[in-house]
Formats: structure tokens, sequence, C-alpha cells
């Protein structure tokens, strides 16, 4: 059974099931209820189904179904049209010898008995007959309050259900017998040739990084980094880079890419939030040298348009660059914009970036997520989509007020495989790259942006 709203795909779904019967040199029928059998025809040849090789019988109502007679009798639709329909499908399906059999929709079939127990007796016998010759059946529901679907379910192998959610369409099979499926809700889009289906995350059970194993450690290039991370951060971890808008997250996390590329290895960069175009022009301005990392094929910059992509999509595109293309690194930039891929749901988004994360570690992969947080100075947070506790690092940038001068700050917040650096150094990006200061020991309060000089007790010693 599959069921779903007006305009889910059902009919379309049905249509693949059948072309896929095709393309195994099998016979497929096509029984129809409802739509005009040319639209349907002509609906189906469009993208790009074998009309041809498909048996349609052709069960919907035609115009002689309205006319208009001043004198008429009144009958119940079972004495009228049941029994003619009847033959007519036995017929068809005798004739036809279908190995896969399509009702759309089954539904269709109520109104054309006295009550729900004649119509549940009806569709029991007809399924039956079905698959006494051999065929694989698969028919379309509309659940509508006044024609409850959910009592066929005791008579099918197996259920699909099509839904829209805020975020897209999505599939889901919550009932299918004598095999395993995939749980939880996958995304599908309906274009030119069909149904494209996008498969939830699924983490997967290859832990490459044993909990009692080293950690292969992945350097920055820049010592001071390298140092207040004890080294760099691991690589099959995950890490969030977070600061205020302008502080240099995407600049940063960039530069762990870079030094990949010298090892050869590949990443890949997702752009929620800002053009790829801006990005590579950024990087170049500071020494990054994107377009020969592009070039040599240890860079891919993706420019996602948050609003047209559903989560699985987004999570299609990951898995592509992961097992097919061999990224060692993945960086989505920023956290925010991913967000809108779910239309803004808190409780989906939490999930969907935990798949991310735990199939990103899973695979071996070192996982970046920039996190912008609102505030430019005052009250410190560490990251600002809740996101914090799916982090094995966490390194914060901050801006700061001193003597009346924009500087900046990094720290680490947090490194689950190792110990780290516990200082705040000053952090600069200049036309020849990142560099770090010494820790600022002589400054209090920096989380706040506003911090206050500590003075030393040599200096007060000479004032005193």
């Amino acid at each position: 059974m599959v069921r779903g709203p007006a305009g889910s795909g059902k009919t379309i779904l049905s249509l693949h099931f059948l072309q896929q019967g095709i393309d195994e040199g099998e016979t497929a029928l096509f029984i129809n209820l409802e739509e005009d059998l040319r639209d349907l025809k002509a609906n189906a040849a469009a993208l790009g189904f074998d009309t041809d090789a498909i048996e349609f019988l052709d069960l919907s109502p035609s115009a002689d179904a309205f006319v208009e007679d001043e004198s008429y009798e009144v009958f119940e639709p079972a004495e009228v049209e049941r029994e003619p329909l009847t033959d007519r499908i036995v017929e068809g399906v005798t004739e036809a010898d279908p190995d896969r059999v399509v009702v759309d929709p089954l539904t269709q079939l109520r109104f054309l008995l006295s009550d729900d127990y004649q119509f549940r007796k009806q569709v029991v016998g007809f399924m039956r007959f079905l698959k006494d010759r051999g065929a694989t059946v698969l028919f379309t529901v509309q659940n509508t309050p006044s024609l409850p679907t959910d009592d066929l379910e005791f008579i099918t192998d197996g259920t699909i259900r099509l839904d829209a959610t805020s975020y897209g369409k999505t599939v889901r099979v919550p009932k299918f017998r004598g095999s395993a499926t995939q749980s939880g809700d996958h995304a599908y889009r309906i274009t030119e040739s069909g149904i494209e289906v996008y498969p939830a995350l699924q983490p997967g059970t290859n832990q490459v990084n044993d909990d009692d194993g080293e950690f292969e450690q992945i350097s920055s290039g820049i010592p001071e980094v390298d140092e207040l991370l004890h080294g760099g951060i691991e690589r099959g971890t995950v890490s969030i880079v977070s600061g205020p808008t302008g502080v240099g997250k995407t600049t940063l996390s960039t530069q762990f890419m870079k030094e990949a590329a010298g090892r050869g290895e590949r990443s890949v960069i997702y752009l929620f939030e800002e053009t790829k175009e801006t990005f590579l022009a950024r990087s170049r301005a500071v020494n990054i040298p994107v377009d020969e990392m592009i070039e040599k094929g240890t860079l891919q910059v993706t420019e996602v348009e948050a609003l047209e992509r559903s989560p699985q999509e987004f999570a299609r595109m990951v898995r592509e660059e992961v097992e097919e293309e061999g990224a060692d690194i993945v960086m989505v930039d920023g956290v925010s914009g991913y967000r809108l891929t779910l239309r803004g749901e808190e409780e989906q988004m939490l999930q969907q970036m935990h798949a991310l994360g735990r199939y990103l570690k899973n695979a071996g992969v070192t996982g970046v997520l920039i996190d912008e947080t609102r505030n430019v100075t005052g009250e410190f947070r560490a990251t600002m989509e809740n996101v914090s506790y799916l982090a094995d690092n966490i390194v914060f940038l901050r801006h700061l007020e001193v003597d009346g001068e924009i500087r900046k700050a990094i720290g680490v917040l947090k490194k689950r495989t190792s110990d780290f650096e516990r200082t705040i150094r000053e952090f600069r990006i200049t036309e020849h790259g990142i560099t770090v200061g010494e820790p600022m020991s002589g400054l209090r309060g920096i989380l706040s942006g506003t911090p206050e000089v500590v003075e030393r007790e040599a200096d007060r010693n000479d004032r005193e």
C-alpha cells in the first residue's frame, strides 16, 4: 500500500514500480480507477516511462457518467456498477496475465459498495485473486476523514507512506514483511524523470578510531594554534569553530585544509551563508591558495541554497564526497544556514547534525562546523545553536575592545581526546595569513569582550 495526500506522487511511484518490472522482462498492468487515461499516459511519457510496454485497464469514470435527464431512478452504486466492474477486472487481468499490477487508487472502489464491511470484503477477495495469479501488487490510497484507510494495512505485506513536511516531501516504510527497512524519514523530490529519493543519513558501524587507540593529529600549520590544541585536532573528530561575524572562523578552518592539501588530502567546504566567489576572494587575500587547491583536486567548494534543499539531500551530497571522492575533511559553514534546510525545527536540526557528525566520525573523516554567535562583545556564549555536545573540540574566536581598538582573541574551550592550553591568545589575519600571539596574560575579563589591563606586580612595585 502506498498512501499519501493528493499531489504527493503516489501514481509516479507506482509507475516506477511497473517500469522496473518491464526493465526486468516482466509484464506490467496499470488498473486505472480515477484519472483520465489520456492525461495519465501523457504525464507518464513526459517523465520517461514506457507507456507502450505497460498494459492499461481503464476503469475511470467517463463523460457519460454525467448526463442531464429530467426523469431518472435512483439505484445503489453497487447494484449498477459492481458486477460489470468486477467482470472487466477479471477479464483484463486474465488477458494480460501480469507479473506486476498497480491499482490506482484502490479507495475508489469504496464508492461503489454499500458500506465499509462490503468494501473490505471485496478488497480482500480482489487481492487474493491477483496474488493467486502470481502477481505482485501495489495499490494506492488517499486517506481522508470520511474514508479512513488504516484498516487496509492488515491485507498488505508492506506500507509506504508519502507525506509533506515544512522542509519538503518525505517517505517512510513503517511495514515491510520479510525484509529489513531503513528507518527514519527519507526525503524525495519529483523531478523531470520521476521521483528521486534521498535516504536519511545512517551513521554506520565502521568506527575508525578505537577508544583505546592513538588519534592522528592534524596540524593547522600555525605553531601557536597547534600549541593551544595540544598538537592540533584529531582525525575523525568533529570540531566547532565559533565566534561573531567577521572574526575569522572560516579563514581559521580553511587553514587546516591548506595544510591537508600539502599532504595530498581532499577537503570539502559547504557554504550555506556566503557565495563561493566571496569565499575564494577572501581566501586569496590572506594567502590561502584556494585556486591551486581546487585545480589539484584537494579542495571542493560547494555553495548550498538551504531553502532549496532538505537535510537528506544535503546528507547525500556529503556521502558522495566521502564515499566516492574520498574526502578527508568536511566543513559546514555554517550551522545557522544548515538549520534553514529544516525550516527552523530545533529538535530535527539537532538530530540531523548528530547523525552527520556520527557518520563523519565513523568514516574517519574530520568534520568542522562553523557556528556564528550573535554578540560581538558582551556575554560570552560558546555556541549559538545548542550543538556544543556534538563537538569533540570547540575553538572560539572573540572580538575585543582594548584602549579604543578592536582586536581579536582565540582560545580552546573543549577537547575530548587530550589536554589543551587554557590561555587566550591574540588572533590576527593579515595579507600574509594568520598570526597568533603569546598568551594575553596582561588582560582579564577577555571573554566579556571589554577586558581590563592587569597591572603586573613588578610595575606596581616600581610605581610605589
